[in-house]
């Protein structure tokens, strides 16, 4: 049975917002870890000056969990004798991983377990919002909420969830490069979609220790940057604090991060985050007959460990928001399906560091 906590899109093609506008967290380091599920007002923002070398999640630890996919895989192979392999995935369970929220079932409890989580371990949660209507224009991780309606009282569960734990929330995958490249969505169908994540921006923007990243894609999706100012601003960037990048894609980090400047300049400085979880071989360049060049590709690698700091300006953070070892889809042979974990894939991804 597919569980969405620890499911992912497909990693093909994300988003924005302005200069960090708060440092996040501060001051939270005494909250207890079963606090608060009523947030509290967020500080005023600091001076544009002051806060443009700010990084929202500068110095934070993000959760690992020690119950994630990678740590009882390790435990399992432990026990059957598979030692050296054991020893790879336990590197593996190491790295925060991102939670993925991707259905109607529970989202409130199950934010607010994750959260707690963390919080008692002094630490950030890593979520991600994966709930748009139309969802994956109907691919490999199609689903999403049946109605814009729908959406918004889910948004509003998922904050609930949160409260005034410490967070950062990846918003909507592929959300806007498909509404900018793909036919799937009518003109109006669009239009919709940038105005429920504005709204969504605006929901989690709200709490007071939550940093919230709109996807916007990858090096290789929307060409040029230019394309992704609009519907970043239509999509409330100005409210986030900032975009995030290459999520379950495969591009390497100093190609992310001259694709993320050149956006970035086209948003007045907004930050950004990038996701390095697979990207340590980079990505493959042509599609070939086992399956699209996104999808589970063989010879990858995970990327550099998780770190907020970047040393370097414009980035947040180097996050693993795609889990390494959860499926892209079915597309190859032995593939589960989306978001399905596939042992022996991060076990390849390990390896081939």
């Amino acid at each position: 049975m597919l569980d969405w906590v620890w499911a992912v899109r497909p990693g093909r093609r994300g988003a924005l917002r302005a200069v960090a506008l708060f440092p996040l967290l501060v001051g939270l380091m005494s909250c207890s870890s079963d606090e608060q599920d009523a947030p509290a007002r967020k500080p005023a923002k600091q001076s544009e000056a002051a806060t443009k070398s700010l990084s929202p999640l500068t110095g934070r630890a993000l959760y690992v969990d020690p119950q994630s996919p990678a740590a009882l895989q390790a435990s399992r192979w432990r026990s059957q004798g598979r030692a050296g392999d054991a020893a790879a995935m336990a590197r593996l369970a190491k790295r925060p991983t991102a939670e993925w929220l991707a259905d109607e079932a529970e989202v409130t409890s199950r934010v607010r377990a994750a959260t707690q989580k963390a919080a008692r371990a002094n630490r950030a949660a890593l979520l991600v919002a994966y709930h748009v209507p139309g969802r994956d224009c109907g691919s490999y991780s199609a689903g999403g909420s049946g109605s814009a309606e729908g959406y918004r009282a889910w948004v509003r569960r998922f904050a609930r969830g949160i409260g005034s734990r410490r967070a950062a929330v990846i918003l909507e995958p592929d959300a806007i490069p498909q509404a900018v490249t793909e036919s799937c969505l009518s003109a109006a169908s669009k239009a919709e979609r940038y105005a429920l994540l504005a709204d969504a921006v605006k929901t989690f923007a709200a709490l007071p220790n939550v940093a919230v990243y709109l996807d916007a894609g990858n090096p290789g999706w929307v060409r040029p940057v230019g394309g992704l100012v609009g519907p970043l601003r239509r999509s409330g960037i100005e409210h986030a604090d900032g975009f995030a990048l290459n999520v379950s894609n495969f591009f390497r980090t100093g190609t992310v991060i001259e694709y993320g400047r050149a956006l970035s300049r086209r948003l007045g400085g907004a930050h950004f985050v990038i996701d390095t979880s697979r990207n340590g071989n980079g990505p493959t360049l042509e599609d070939d007959p086992g399956g699209p060049k996104w999808c589970n590709p063989p010879g990858r690698a995970v990327g550099r460990s998780p770190s907020t700091n970047t040393g370097q300006r414009e980035v947040d953070a180097y996050l693993w928001v795609k889990r390494p070892g959860a499926s892209d889809g079915s597309c190859r042979a032995g593939a589960p399906p989306a978001g399905h974990w596939w042992p022996e894939y991060a076990l390849q991804l390990v390896r081939n560091r």
